[in-house]
């Protein structure tokens, strides 16, 4: 399996720093993304110890399949996807701990999300509205949910997706890294498909991008690495109200491998 990685991170052009962190572990085909909050409490630091605490704590259970698993795990969730799930609940500690130790970072916090793929499948866990987007055959999804106010409030009919996209409450988040000693956590997982491109991305890019915007660049882009720019010089050409990231990852099974064949009898016509 081939992947072709592209990731952009940017101050945006109206904050006066970049809370946003990721991580790329390309040996584990391992993609992290978080946003920090809490200004002058440093959201910086919640979110690189989000990215640094979840890359850890993944490697080291590739190590030593034996590392212990931290929170609730679900049966009908493989092991890596519960991996993913146990690894951010070590970092919502870390940071946590961190701030308990220095009254400055009291407060931070930030949002997460992380995916992997393995054994031809994508497994994601996250805590927040940092999204992970799947473009597959020229349509795009939403495969997170976030955990914000207005977004809650659009899935039980409150509101409409176009009075949230105006409403002064989008930064409201119901669930964040470190604001609790216990953050739940969602995960699901799905089969990956040849030509699938995965996108993370911080709310700096879905407040000022379009749902439609973002899946042109995506199927459009030659690279991972020209969608990225791309993306991240339209937020901000569109005002970067925010920190803006994204990492983008396209895969591409070999031509004999299960995942290729399997795909090509699934779309075999039938015969007549």
């Amino acid at each position: 399996m081939k992947v072709d990685i592209g990731s952009r991170t940017d101050m945006g052009r109206v904050r006066g720093n970049n809370e946003d962190n990721f991580k790329v572990v390309p040996e584990l085909n391992l993609f992290i993304l978080s946003d920090g909050m809490g200004g002058e409490a440093h959201g910086e630091v919640a979110s690189q110890l989000a990215v640094d605490g979840i890359s850890t704590h993944c490697r080291e259970a590739a190590k030593d399949p034996k590392t212990p698993i931290f929170g609730p795990q679900r049966e009908d969730l493989t092991e890596t996807t519960n991996r993913l799930v146990s690894a951010i609940h070590v970092a919502n500690e870390m940071i946590l701990k961190t701030a308990e130790r220095d009254p400055a970072h009291r407060g931070m916090g930030a949002t997460v999300v992380a995916t992997r793929v393995k054994d031809g499948r994508i497994c994601v866990a996250h805590v927040g509205d940092s999204r992970l987007y799947l473009l597959r055959l020229g349509e795009m999804q939403q495969v997170t949910n976030d955990h914000s106010l207005v977004a809650e409030q659009v899935r039980r009919g409150i509101i409409s997706n176009e009075m949230a996209g105006d409403s002064k409450m989008q930064s409201v988040l119901l669930r964040a890294l470190g604001v609790e000693a216990e953050v739940e956590v969602d995960a699901d997982e799905q089969l990956l498909m040849d030509g699938d491109t995965l996108l993370l991305c911080s709310d700096g890019l879905t407040r000022m991008v379009s749902d439609e915007e973002i899946a042109a660049i995506l199927a459009s882009s030659d690279t991972s690495q020209k969608a990225a720019d791309r993306l991240v010089q339209l937020a901000c050409d569109n005002g970067g109200a925010d920190n803006v990231t994204v990492v983008a990852a396209r895969f591409k099974t070999s031509s004999d491998g299960w995942l290729a064949r399997a795909w090509r009898w699934l779309n075999e016509p039938l015969d007549s």
